[in-house]
This record gives structure tokens, C-alpha cells and sequence, in this order.
């Protein structure tokens, strides 16, 4: 898969050292000289050090080869218009950080098909580190009616049982465990001790019934 990626700031840069790790074959764009050189001598990547309202740097990048596009400045028209852009060339999926909340509709109605504001999602978990201390991780699921959990057994309550004796439930379901790091599929007669870390899915309604169970 290739992946052109607008901006080698601080959200383009780690964005860029993930997909390079997943196996994506990467180009920055990058106005910023400084920028431009960083990204150049920590990635193994294309770095192309110009702007990608310029036509003429996006055709350098080969962008009619792009699976995907993604804009990460913190520049929210540069973004716009290099998005509609790159629309031009048949781009299967294009993606756009915003940094306005207000501008994410104009983004939409030209057709950017995913909009991330990178500041609203931090305060979102922040406010999840808040609000469920317990709660080793927490990710969204389907339409957002249900959710996954990484969750520490502390409740003694559910100590020491088997799987079985509290999963499936009407609500949630725990559908992994991790030995030593390694995730693995739990089996009903598996013990849940204390301090292990495992996986539920469950609705969105009983997100607090379920923490409470576990913690």
C-alpha cells in the first residue's frame, strides 16, 4: 500500500514511523526545509521538500499511485485545498486533520472521507484516563453503540472464577486475555486472576456496569 503524507510535523512524522513499521511504503510532503531534512534522515521514506497546493510536487510523488492521502498540517486551508487537489487524481481515500472543529463540515461537503481533529481526540481520552481509571484502554466499535475494553482485574468479586461463570453476559462478552503480553483466546474454564489484563466488548449502555464488575 502507499501512503502520501501531507506535513512531517508532530502528527505526520509518527504517523509516518507507524505505517513504515506496518510495511506501507511512505512519501512526505513537506514545505519546511528543516522539517523536510528531519524526516529525511530518520525515516526510510521519500521525503519531498515542497507544497502540496503545487501540482507539480504531488505528480513528483506519483499521487496517481496513492492508495491514500492523508493531510496533517496544522494549517486547515492548506489542507482543503491540497485535499481537493489530490481529489482530482482518483485518490481511493483521502484523509484530513483539522484543527478547527468549526471547518470539519467544508472538509465534508468536498468529500474528504475521514476528518481527525487530533486535539479533540486527545481531550476525548484524556477525559476517559479521567473518568475510568481503571480502564486500561477503550476503542469504539461498530456504530459506536458498543465499545471495547482493556480492562486489570481487581474486583474481587470475579477473582479466582472461571470464564464461564461471568462471560457471555447479556451485555458484554470477554473475548481475549493476555499471558505474559501475548494475547490469546480465552477458553471457558480459563481463571481470571488478579492483574490480568483482558478484552470485552460491550454496549455503550452498560459500559459502567461492566467496569464496575471488573475493577
Amino acid at each position: 500500500m502507499y501512503v502520501i503524507i501531507l506535513g512531517a510535523g508532530r502528527v505526520g512524522l509518527p504517523l509516518a514511523t507507524l505505517l513504515i513499521d506496518d510495511g506501507y511504503d511512505i512519501t512526505i510532503l513537506e514545505n519546511n526545509e528543516i522539517l523536510a531534512d528531519n524526516a529525511s534522515a530518520e525515516l526510510d521514506a521519500l521525503v519531498i521538500c515542497g507544497s502540496g497546493t503545487d501540482t507539480k510536487i504531488l505528480e513528483e510523488a506519483n499521487i496517481q499511485d496513492a492508495d491514500f492521502f492523508v493531510a496533517t498540517t496544522s494549517n486547515d486551508e492548506t489542507n482543503l485545498l491540497t485535499s481537493i487537489l489530490v481529489r482530482e487524481y482518483g485518490v481511493s481515500k483521502i484523509i484530513s486533520r483539522v484543527s478547527n472543529p468549526d471547518h470539519e463540515e467544508a472538509f465534508k461537503k468536498i468529500g474528504i472521507d475521514e476528518v481527525i481533529n487530533p486535539e479533540r481526540t486527545a481531550a476525548g481520552y484524556l477525559e476517559k484516563i479521567i473518568s475510568r481509571p481503571h480502564v486500561a484502554d477503550l476503542t469504539a466499535f461498530g456504530e459506536g453503540d458498543a465499545e471495547i475494553l482493556d480492562m486489570i482485574i481487581t474486583n474481587n468479586k470475579v477473582i479466582g472464577k472461571q470464564i464461564y461463570e461471568v462471560s457471555p453476559d447479556d451485555d458484554y462478552i470477554i473475548i481475549a486475555r493476555y499471558e505474559d503480553g501475548k494475547l490469546e483466546i480465552p477458553k471457558q474454564d480459563d481463571l481470571l486472576r488478579k492483574g490480568d489484563k483482558i478484552s470485552i466488548l460491550v454496549k455503550r449502555d452498560a459500559l459502567k456496569r461492566t467496569e464496575k464488575k471488573f475493577e
